[in-house]
């Protein structure tokens, strides 16, 4: 590979981390700033760098921009009418006495689809410690599972952010990226739950007596000076706890003779579901519709069926996250919520969204660049002189740059970013590399890493034990990801 490229390669990924970790610039600018330093570097001429940096936003918020809030604010939605506090509630009675560790990783999962994780941790974490009440123990399991759950969908499964974010970068098929980040995680959360189970007895006895006092009621004192102590156990019903409506905003009090607000599972589950399965409809639809034309590749022409050019339309992540969030809006909010309050809460959405839209168009920028001034050729063309499997690349760039600066989503769409010119260089699908930058994301949640403190906090674990618990299961899960990149990249 060329020198001067592989510098500019190398000199554009560490001025995000270094801008990211050391200055007060965030992820954003200093994307931006990556790529004008690549662009440099490269000797593309300085109209030539700031022409592709601007198709590149352009291009990825095109297809991306309006999904991602459209996705955040279904999130928000869930999170402010309690719909998400059901699912966790629902999961935990049908999975019975005994699994609630189950529970609580499945219930991360689903929620985190929509839910930000950082909230979405925070509202459910009252049900972690009302169900550690009821069972009398067993609490860092359960905050482990459940934050870990979360991780899983919230690095696989669109409409997360991050996810979409790589999916517009790299041109990978939205339906195809949701069945496949499922699959995923389906196969993974076995490993979520495992670990927690093995970590959380050892790290129970190193939980602060004040966490101890507010997860299960229990105020240790001491007997006459000496060593023993005499245990008080407080009496809490299983459903203790702020609800969602309590502990993130209140909805307000209904009219007289109207009872109190209370969201039903099916309710709540639906406009989660009903996106998810439109979009993945549309896809499974044009395969089948392309099969029976005899369309082999996206290069063949190919003119969709009356019907599947319906379902592509309904199905579109566009339309379908806007019948998601109309959805939302008028199942699981109460008839008398004020139209100024919903306006707030939507607000309060896209301002969420805003800095992941950007990002996300940051991220565009770069891979324009690295295309463009031919360092993307440039470093496939190395690469395909390693016997290093070429997935292997986004996949290991997502980690080293997830260490480097904590945050997951900028993680993988860093890795996106680097690798969407890579992609045909390497013989690897958009998919498969999508999956690589997800998954390669999730390694060692540690100190850099806002949702670390999140989980770390509200589970009361400190020092080595915050790493043994947290980076622990995280990096298992990145570990166990590695063999499912590896089919994916063989096989997709």
């Amino acid at each position: 590979m060329d020198v001067q490229l592989l510098l500019a390669l190398v000199l554009g990924i560490a001025t995000i981390v270094v801008l990211v970790l050391r200055t007060r610039l965030d992820a954003f600018v200093a994307l931006l700033i990556a790529g004008l330093v690549t662009g440099s570097v490269a000797g593309s001429s300085a109209l030539d760098t700031i022409n592709s940096m601007t198709l590149g936003f352009g291009n990825t918020l095109a297809s991306i921009g309006i999904v991602i809030g459209l996705g955040v604010a279904i999130g928000k939605i869930l999170e402010v009418s309690g719909a998400a506090d059901r699912l966790a509630r629902t999961f935990v009675r049908l999975l019975g006495r005994g699994r609630e560790h189950w529970a609580m990783a499945g219930t991360g999962a689903v929620v985190s689809i929509p839910v930000f994780c950082d909230s979405g941790y925070v509202i459910m974490n009252p049900l972690a410690r009302s169900i550690a009440r009821r069972i009398r123990g067993r609490y860092v399991t359960l905050a482990l599972a459940l934050g870990c759950g979360m991780t899983l969908t919230h690095h696989l499964v669109p409409p997360t952010p991050g996810p979409l974010g790589v999916a517009g970068i790299l041109g990978a098929d939205l339906g195809g990226l949701i069945l496949a980040g499922l699959v995923f995680a389906l196969i993974l959360l076995p490993v979520v739950v495992v670990y927690a189970a093995w970590i959380g007895p050892k790290l129970e006895p190193e939980l602060s007596e004040e966490m101890r006092r507010e997860v299960y009621g229990v105020v240790r004192t001491s007997a006459g000076g000496g060593h023993h102590t005499a245990t008080q156990t407080l009496e809490h019903d299983a459903d203790d706890g702020p609800s969602t409506e309590e502990a993130v905003h209140q909805l307000g009090d209904p009219p007289a003779g109207q009872k109190p607000h209370s969201v039903p599972f099916w309710l709540a589950v639906t406009p989660l579901l009903v996106p998810l399965l439109l979009i993945v409809l549309n896809t499974v639809a044009a395969a089948i519709d392309r099969s029976n034309q005899g369309v082999l590749s996206p290069e063949d022409e190919y003119t969709p069926a009356r019907w599947a050019e319906i379902l592509a339309f309904i199905g579109h992540p566009v339309v379908a996250l806007t019948i998601g969030i109309v959805l939302a809006v008028y199942l699981l909010l109460p008839r008398w919520t004020p139209r100024k309050t919903v306006h707030h809460w939507m607000a309060e959405a896209a301002a969420s969204a805003g800095l992941i839209i950007l990002i996300t168009g940051a991220g565009g920028a770069l891979g324009q660049v690295l295309r463009d001034s031919g360092v993307g050729d440039a470093l496939a063309e190395a690469i395909a002189d390693l016997s290093l499997p070429g997935v292997l690349v986004p996949f290991l760039i997502a980690s080293l740059v997830r260490v480097a600066q904590g945050s997951g989503t900028v993680a993988m769409i860093t890795a996106a970013s680097v690798s969407a010119p890579l992609v045909v260089g390497l013989d690897l699908s958009p998919l498969a590399a999508a999956l690589a930058c997800c998954a390669g994301s999730m390694v060692f949640s540690y100190f850099n890493d806002s949702y670390f403190w999140v989980v770390t906090r509200f589970t009361g674990l400190e020092g080595t034990a915050a790493l043994r618990g947290w980076s622990g299961i995280t990096t298992a899960v990145w570990l166990a990801s590695l063999p499912l990149v590896l089919i994916a990249g063989a096989v997709l």
